[in-house]
């Protein structure tokens, strides 16, 4: 007892206060970070793959495909699928879709988001501690000052995953937008040869993968879908909510209305194509119409004090001067 008397006491006049809460705050993230790894690496249970080795071999319809899902899953973060995954299946659908945006197609794609913020939670609190330790010196923190310090790293940390997938939403967004129209033009060229529109979006994500990687993945998980033999309908609608654009979703509106009414695709996809080099040259417009402004604003900051500086400031020499030898005769 008198032990812990004295390591309480030197923890106090070392770290403050607070000293033993930080030092047992410590020592279980610790205790976190080294125990996380041995889980995640945890051996099959011998029992379990025995009761599946002797399992009969055959198995209904729904098990085959959940065994087909679950194949090329990670087993080690299938242990903890209820902590690294929203129960809600609208949110874990939302969180799926997002990562589908940013360009993410696994599917632990959305644990491992969990997992990374979770990690870095812990990297930041940990931070945080070594902010209010080791690099505070002699210097003494009020509560506030040590719950602020601590937590606004864990917090940065925390959501420094969401903020790097809006990022990169909004780039591949960009990407998209970008290499849509000559996107288009290949594959009115492609239709015009011949081609039907399967054949065509096959060979669309197979020219634009060096000029335009975003959106030829895209088409290609649409050919993929289109060769699975899902309904082109549902391939193209899915394809419109992937990639988040409007310009795609006004596309695929267009393919679904022409094969409804039987009209030309050729035509269609002329037309439709025809808009998009016109919008391009519009926001390539857009943005040359903004630049005066930005470079007039640049400039006047960049310009004016030193200008007023020179303009003024031998006036303003020779007023202190005079005002200086008027008051010394």
């Amino acid at each position: 007892m008198d032990f812990l008397t004295q390591i309480n006491e030197v923890l106090t006049e070392n770290l403050g206060p607070f000293g033993p809460l930080i030092v047992v705050g410590v020592l279980g993230l610790f205790m976190i970070l080294v125990a996380l790894p041995l889980m995640l690496n945890q051996p099959e249970d011998p029992l379990k793959k025995l009761q599946r080795s002797n399992a009969p071999s055959k198995e209904s319809k729904k098990g085959n495909k959940d065994k087909l899902r679950q194949s090329s899953r990670n087993e080690q973060l299938q242990k903890f699928a209820n902590f690294l995954e929203p129960q809600n299946k609208e949110e874990l659908s939302a969180m799926e879709l997002k990562l589908r945006q940013a360009g993410y197609q696994s599917k632990d794609s959305v644990r491992f988001f969990h997992f990374a913020q979770f990690a870095l939670g812990l990297i930041g609190i940990s931070v945080g501690v070594l902010l209010v330790t080791v690099f505070a010196g002699d210097q003494e923190f009020t509560p506030a000052q040590i719950a602020m310090r601590v937590l606004i790293p864990a917090c940065a940390f925390y959501f420094l995953p969401r903020y790097w997938i809006t990022r990169r939403v909004a780039e591949r967004q960009e990407a998209i937008v970008a290499g849509f129209p000559d996107t288009l033009d290949l594959m009115l060229v492609c239709v015009e040869a011949g081609q039907s529109l399967d054949q065509a979006i096959v060979r669309v994500a197979a020219e634009m993968k060096v000029s335009y990687p975003d959106i030829a993945s895209e088409f290609e998980v649409v050919a993929h879908e289109l060769k699975a033999g899902k309904e082109r309908d549902n391939v193209l609608r899915d394809f419109g909510t992937r990639c988040g654009v409007q310009d795609v979703s006004s596309f695929v509106t267009v393919m679904i209305q022409s094969a409804t009414f039987g009209t030309s695709i050729a035509e269609a996809l002329r037309v439709y194509a025809g808009e998009m080099r016109d919008k391009r040259v519009m926001r390539a417009e857009e943005a040359a119409n903004k630049l005066p402004t930005k470079m007039t604003l640049a400039t006047m900051i960049l310009t004016v004090p030193p200008l007023l500086v020179i303009l003024v400031g031998p006036s303003a020499k020779g007023i202190s001067d005079f005002a200086n030898s008027g008051s010394g005769g």
